[in-house]
């Protein structure tokens, strides 16, 4: 076994039994499908014994959330006899369609790229195969607030696939809805932050692995159809809560070393403080627009997610930037975008995707 699929499951039986078959159909030589379950109380784990007994089934005692769930189902595969070829791991949502020879794209650019350490399929809609997917869409980036949107998804206006991104792309993020991440550098990175839980996890650890001088990839030959939505639905206060929180927590593990590849590391902690400062201004005008339009379910969420965060975050200290610059100099800096993509999705309208290809 050189790559294994892995699906995550949480309380998702009908999207197993739906799009499980065709999964474990398109697996070539070298390739296997694995369930990971977290923990789910919908009879999932009888529906595995049911209908799936043939595919490798890996019991979690309980919902350790997307981080801690991926990071446990990969530590016990490392483990298995069998995973002594292992080079590569595919985080899969179980409400993802997949065509035949999907997998053989990524994991012939992996092999003939090795200082790629994580690359993407094309993300389309199930509910509609010719347009992209908000969870990733044609690869992923992020603005200088921290803010992400994707080639073909900006919040929620989407693109139709006409072509428009089929050459090989390094990109700042790939969707963790399908992802294939090398087994050495997921290992190296210490995996998924698991304080993240759920939500931007993928986004910070491909901000992690390019601040080691690793490349992040969309590979469009290869496309999946994800439903979305199927663990948690988008209008959850939860869900919008861990967004808050942990794009925050995202920003205070890398803002300051990407800053610090340009300028002095004192210089470097004093931005990122001073740039997650605005981000928090920035949530706090979203609060009031929701308290203000009765949304208070939302509001609740982004104080909540500030509460948090405040408990949560790792302070960023000058001498561990010092260290970084000095074990880390000539390394490129990831890219973030320089403007802000939700003005410019306001005053750009329809254009913002046409502007956008200009600049990136």
């Amino acid at each position: 076994m050189r790559t294994a699929v892995v699906i995550l499951n949480w309380n998702t039986k009908d999207f197993l039994a739906r799009f499980l078959p065709g999964l474990a159909a398109s697996m070539p030589e070298g390739a296997e499908v694995v369930v990971a379950d977290n923990g789910s109380t919908d009879g999932s784990v009888e529906v595995m014994a049911e209908k799936f007994h043939d595919i490798k089934l890996l019991r979690l005692d309980k919902n350790y959330g997307f981080t801690g769930g991926y990071n446990r189902a990969f530590k016990a595969l490392t483990g298995m006899p069998e995973a002594g070829e292992l080079e590569y791991f595919v985080l899969i949502n179980s409400d993802i369609e997949v065509p035949e020879g999907w997998l053989e794209p990524l994991v012939g650019w992996m092999d003939s790229h090795p200082d790629c350490a994580a690359c993407a399929p094309k993300l389309h809609a199930w509910q509609d195969k010719e347009s992209f997917e908000y969870a990733g869409a044609a690869g992923g980036l992020l603005d200088r607030f921290g803010y992400p949107f994707c080639r073909g998804r900006v919040l929620k206006r989407l693109e139709k696939d006409s072509g428009q991104y089929d050459s090989p792309t390094k990109v700042f993020w790939g969707t963790g809805a399908c992802l294939m991440v090398r087994k050495s550098d997921y290992e190296r990175m210490g995996g998924l932050d698991e304080r993240f839980f759920a939500h931007m996890e993928e986004i910070d650890l491909c901000w992690r692995l390019q601040l080691e001088g690793r490349s992040v990839w969309v590979v469009p030959e290869s496309v999946v159809y994800h439903v979305g939505g199927g663990t948690l639905s988008n209008d959850s206060p939860w869900k919008l809560k861990l967004n808050y929180r942990n794009n925050l927590l995202m920003l205070s593990n890398n803002l300051a070393r990407t800053y610090s590849l340009t300028m002095p590391p004192q210089k470097a902690v004093r931005k990122a403080r001073h740039t997650i400062f605005l981000r928090k201004c920035l949530d706090g005008c979203s609060a009031l627009v929701y308290l203000l339009t009765g949304s208070l379910d939302k509001f609740k969420a982004v104080v909540e997610a500030h509460k948090e965060y405040r408990q949560m975050k790792s302070g960023t200290e000058i001498a561990d930037i010092q260290q970084y610059f000095e074990s880390h100099k000539g390394i490129t800096p990831p890219s973030l975008f320089p403007g802000w993509i939700v003005f410019l999705a306001m005053t750009k309208g329809n254009g913002i995707f046409e502007y956008l290809r200009k600049r990136i």
